[in-house]
């Protein structure tokens, strides 16, 4: 880093009074920190690094107090550096801002076969972090454990699953599997035999069962990993927790099981049912309805949760989760990104596949077409839409898809025109009709919020829930 980009970098975290992801601020006017491993671990283990800046104190309104020695500085600093595994190697820039010596260390993103790098001292559970806003955080032991899988290549999803049966495998799917196997593999479809061929394709391992098998054949692969499921919720509100105007918490509550091909089913499913639809006129009258969210993406995210997912011993009781909120809808499973690949580069590039022989079934089923188009086809169709692109996430081992409805935008203008429809004294079965809109969505959402701001007033207000209430602007 330049003097002057130190320089500007000091003056905007001033301006801003605030660290960041990859900004960490030490005051060394007495000394040097003596524990930097957390934040070192933490930078070292994301692809942006971060950068340490010392002479500066957030305890005290983000002055410059300057450091000590800037040389031994350096050099302590240094001495941490090579106590991390693998070391570290900082670039430091000197510079004097405003009569006070200044120091960055820059710590560069180590590639992610070396993660994660932690403190020798401790060992790598207790040693390892990971950069969460500001702050250090130690990684769990799956963040941990993610990195070597990765490293040594393990694949959990053709580990053999103990005790499990193969004549509890729907037979329909499986001779339908064989059979596009030898259509699509010629090279298996002439002196391999079918039980050959389920060894080769990791349905079976040494003969029995292996996880990505099981999950995509069995009838109920709940009987061994009853978490391995989809559980699904649609909420009144915008929060977990809030209610509906009768008090309730969910207006659909349901855990989706069975194979994976049954359970993308169900889950579109219960998405359609829970979604609202809007009535379009067009231009020669015709009538049309819109999904609240594009169907082929919902589909799309839900399969890449099933496909991709992490199904290690770390995560198998841990459940995708679906929550339908007002004005989005968050589809979450366990395992972070695999391999090399950024949240910027999802849809851009061509990642590598975690569980390639559960990915391979599937496209062999036409589940899947395996060609990672899917994230490019939800942001795709929800442009066509027009709505808002999904945002994808990362964050604890988790990976996240929030898709966004258009809700406050269509909200303000039902609000408005809500208030004007009002300015006669309205009831509630002419306001719903007005809106077009379900009992709970237009009474719990609309109106009661401008009835609590003073927008719009009771005619009846000694009488709250008369069957003779109406609304009126105020």
């Amino acid at each position: 880093m330049q003097t002057e980009a130190l320089k500007k970098l000091v003056y905007d975290i001033q301006s801003k009074k605030t660290e960041t992801q990859t900004i960490e601020l030490k005051s060394a006017e007495n000394g040097c920190p003596t524990r930097l491993f957390d934040t070192l671990s933490s930078f070292s283990n994301q692809d942006e690094g971060g950068i340490l800046i010392f002479g500066m104190d957030e305890k005290d309104d983000y002055k410059i107090k300057g450091v000590y020695d800037a040389q031994d500085l350096q050099k302590k600093v240094t001495e941490q550096c090579k106590q991390m595994e693998p070391s570290v190697r900082a670039l430091f820039t000197v510079c004097d801002i405003d009569g006070a010596t200044v120091v960055s260390a820059e710590i560069p993103g180590v590639d992610i076969s070396e993660r994660p790098v932690f403190y020798k001292g401790v060992g790598r559970i207790k040693g390892s972090y990971v950069r969460v806003g500001e702050s250090d955080e130690p990684m769990s032991e799956y963040e941990i454990y993610s990195y070597e899988a990765f490293r040594k290549r393990i694949r959990d999803d053709i580990r053999v699953v103990e005790n499990a049966k193969m004549q509890l495998f729907d037979e329909k799917r499986m001779n339908d599997y064989l059979a596009s196997v030898k259509n699509e593999r010629r090279n298996l479809a002439e002196n391999v035999s079918e039980n050959e061929i389920l060894e080769l394709m990791g349905v079976t391992s040494d003969g029995s069962p292996t996880l990505a098998g099981l999950m995509t054949f069995s009838k109920y692969p709940q009987t061994y990993f009853p978490q391995l499921c989809i559980t699904a919720v649609s909420l009144p509100g915008t929060e977990m927790g809030s209610t509906g105007t009768d008090g309730e918490r969910f207006i659909d509550n349901k855990r989706i099981t069975g194979a994976i091909p049954d359970m993308l089913d169900e889950a579109v499913e219960f998405v359609r049912k829970n979604s609202r639809t809007k009535t379009i006129i067009d231009d020669n009258g015709k009538r049309a309805d819109k999904n609240e969210y594009p169907i082929k993406a919902v589909r799309e995210a839900i399969l890449n949760a099933l496909v991709h997912r992490d199904y290690s011993i770390h995560t198998e009781n841990v459940p995708i989760r679906i929550e339908m909120y007002r004005d989005r809808m968050e589809i979450t499973n366990s395992g972070g990104l695999y391999g090399k690949i950024t949240i910027d580069a999802l849809g851009k590039v061509h990642p590598e596949t975690r569980n390639a022989a559960l990915a391979n079934m599937l496209e062999l089923l036409n589940i899947t077409e395996n060609r990672y188009s899917g994230i490019p086809t939800i942001r795709m169709e929800f442009l066509n839409a027009g709505l808002p692109v999904p945002v994808f996430s990362v964050r604890h081992g988790e990976f996240k898809v929030i898709m966004k409805n258009g809700y406050h935008t269509e909200s303000a203008s039902l609000t408005d025109s809500i208030i004007e429809f009002c300015s006669v004294p309205r009831s509630r079965a002419e306001l719903i009709s007005f809106a077009g809109k379900s009992r709970n969505y237009v009474m719990g959402q609309i109106v009661a919020p401008l009835v609590e701001s003073g927008k719009l007033k009771l005619t009846m207000p000694d009488k709250p829930k008369s069957s003779n209430q109406k609304y009126v602007k105020a």
